[in-house]
């Protein structure tokens, strides 16, 4: 959360009319105000920034499209391996660049950064988009660069079908690595930052993480980007620094130019540009009441969060990213309640191999000093570090309802026992739990433990130091045929974790990124409360902890109503735990007992709906 800038005064303060003409100044010498633009987009990393427009030039570059002769080919082929070189040397000299200036960086921040530069300089070692590009060379009889636009553009379609907005928004960094290899091949330069004043707003078409390494984080105050996402690494960089950020604003470049006073609402997701006096006072006084609630939410963070009647509930942390754990250890998070283990497997031409991956984990496990950390195993398909199994497994990788999560992982056991030999080493560590995504049936988790178990031994025969006891292994609820079966799975379950947001997306059939049925996604349809309340009330009859990992347990609007299904452990991006903590406070458990059989008795979701927001405006 960050408030940063306020380097110009509101334009009232300039001539803004005829009747401020001095005496013998000609009228269309007068100073004229901008009038104030507003550009919407995606709240990515919150605060507000009030600074001036520097805009970042892309640097688009126009990609010839040839034919070559077959006598060309090796050629053609020889010119993209000596631009793989080159771009390799200029990442290399990056590398050294990023490490002198992010020593003012937090520490997550520089290691990301460093993590993400190492990803594009192994990129180009033998990766899928290289490799790709050399054979159309050969098959297609075209010049390097279009062979390149063509392999990014086969390699964006098979990510963006995953319907994942994590991996998919990782084909940015295959554009931006794409991108100096066209750049190179074509001879055009790749822009550099030039220095800005002190309370500058980069403004940009893209930003990418080597654009982050030139920027100098003592000037500038805050991001408004044309594209991405709120899980690409633009995003990522920006909650690291702190600073706000608006991403995916349509129009952007066209509405802004440099020296533009501009204002960055992180938190709406929106872009205003030339602010008025008006639109500046109620800015500023919303950054100072959220300085207040900042300073009220740190002392909260070494606080229990116990209900006004005494009970406790277990507020954890979801994370993406190892650069993320500065932030949850600020927040007061007891634990991770989701590690998603995809990271490690990213931008990669090869699996990760247990050491690697152990390296990793430990890494997460000993900044959570003693906390559990829940590590879900591997849950995607045909990315770039998979590029194996897509063709494998064809198409069935990248679709939702295909091989993924615990499917891919039995399907390809000898990948999930050398996970589980990585978590069980990071177990020496710290106190972990394995959670096994896209469970439908019980044998799947047998199945596991059995590989679990042979890893174990495997491990005792190496003289590995791993845990006395196997950590607990848990199933993920997210499919409503293992919500139905939920009293079955939890005979063989150590835990529960309900993933809302993927059960409300199967139970509803909607796919919250296509615009025509997102407005349907809703997490109060009685089918998908229903489901979530059989999950957790089976769990509780087995005697084992449920916990839900959802959208929807780092919302405080819901709370109650998840306290009232039996939920004693909530797990939510870290910048939710305050509020989530400052609501739990607020609550009598018996009247949220009473107010959530109310609900659970309705069938329709509207009424639901003002039940509970009746609910939360009296508490």
């Amino acid at each position: 959360m960050s408030d940063r800038g306020d380097e110009f005064k509101p334009s009232a303060e300039r001539k803004t009319s005829k009747e401020m003409v001095r005496p013998g100044e000609r009228e269309d010498m007068v100073e004229q105000v901008p009038k104030e633009r507003i550009v919407d987009g995606l709240g990515v990393s919150p605060g507000i920034a009030i600074g001036i427009a520097q805009v970042r030039e892309s640097g688009a570059v126009n990609v010839p499209e040839y034919r070559i002769a077959a006598t060309k080919v090796t050629t053609e082929q020889t010119r993209l391996k000596d631009a793989v070189a080159r771009v390799r040397r200029q990442i290399a000299r990056l590398r050294v660049k990023a490490r002198r200036r992010t020593n003012n960086l937090p520490d997550a921040a520089s290691d990301e950064l460093g993590y993400l530069l190492d990803a594009y300089y192994h990129m180009l070692k033998d990766s899928r988009l290289v490799r790709g590009a050399t054979l159309r060379i050969a098959t297609e009889r075209i010049n390097a660069e279009a062979a390149v636009q063509a392999e990014i553009a086969v390699i964006a379609e098979t990510f963006q079908a995953m319907h994942d907005p994590y991996l998919a928004a990782r084909i940015e960094d295959i554009r931006q690595v794409g991108n100096r290899l066209v750049k190179h091949l074509t001879k055009a330069s790749v822009p550099q930052f030039k220095p800005v004043p002190k309370g500058s707003v980069i403004v940009a078409e893209e930003l990418t993480p080597a654009d982050t390494a030139q920027l100098d984080p003592d000037r500038v105050v805050g991001i408004a980007v044309q594209v991405g996402g709120s899980q690409s690494h633009t995003a990522i960089m920006a909650r690291a620094l702190g600073l706000p950020a608006v991403l995916g604003a349509p129009g952007l470049m066209a509405a802004v130019k440099t020296g533009d006073h501009i204002l960055v609402d992180g938190d709406l997701g929106q872009i205003v540009f030339n602010p008025s006096p008006a639109s500046l006072a109620v800015f500023r006084r919303r950054r100072s009441e959220r300085l207040r609630d900042k300073r009220r939410f740190k002392r909260l963070a070494k606080q229990a969060a116990v209900t006004r009647d005494g009970t406790e509930i277990i507020l954890q942390a979801n994370v993406e990213l190892p650069l993320e754990m500065d932030n949850i250890v600020a927040s007061g998070a007891q634990g991770i309640g989701l590690l998603r283990s995809e990271f490690m497997f990213m931008n990669r031409a090869a699996m990760p191999n247990e050491d690697e991956q152990y390296a990793a984990l430990r890494s997460v496990v000993e900044r959570a000093d003693g906390n559990p950390v829940t590590i879900r195993t591997l849950d995607f398909g045909g990315d770039r570090g998979a590029a194996g199994l897509v063709g494998e497994f064809g198409e069935s990788v990248t679709s939702p309802l295909g091989v993924r999560g615990i499917r891919l992982s039995l399907a390809r056991s000898e990948l999930l026992e050398t996970q589980f030999r990585a978590i069980l080493r990071a177990g020496a560590h710290g106190t972990v739990r394995i959670l096994l995504p896209m469970v439908t049936v019980v044998s799947e988790i047998r199945a596991a433990r059995e590989i679990l178990a042979r890893a174990a031994r495997r491990l005792h025969r190496r003289g590995a130091d791993i845990p006395t006891a196997l950590p607990p292994l848990g199933t993920m609820i997210e499919v409503p045929g293992a919500a139905l079966s939920a009293d079955a799975l939890a005979q063989v379950s150590d835990f529960f974790a309900v993933g809302s947001n993927d059960l409300t997306m199967y139970t509803l059939a909607i796919d919250r990124g296509d615009e025509w049925v997102a407005h349907l996604y809703n997490p109060l349809h009685p089918g998908v409360l229903r489901l979530i309340q059989f999950a957790a009330a089976s769990a509780l009859r087995a005697r084992i902890p449920v916990s839900i990992c959802g959208e929807i347990a780092g919302d405080p609007r819901f709370t109650a109503l998840l306290l009232g299904l039996g939920f004693r452990e909530l797990s939510m991006i870290a910048s939710s735990i305050p509020q989530v903590k400052q609501r739990i406070l607020d609550i009598d458990l018996v009247t949220a007992d009473r107010r959530t059989r109310l609900i659970m008795d309705q069938t329709d979701a509207t009424h639901i709906q003002s039940l509970l927001d009746e609910f939360n405006a009296l508490v």
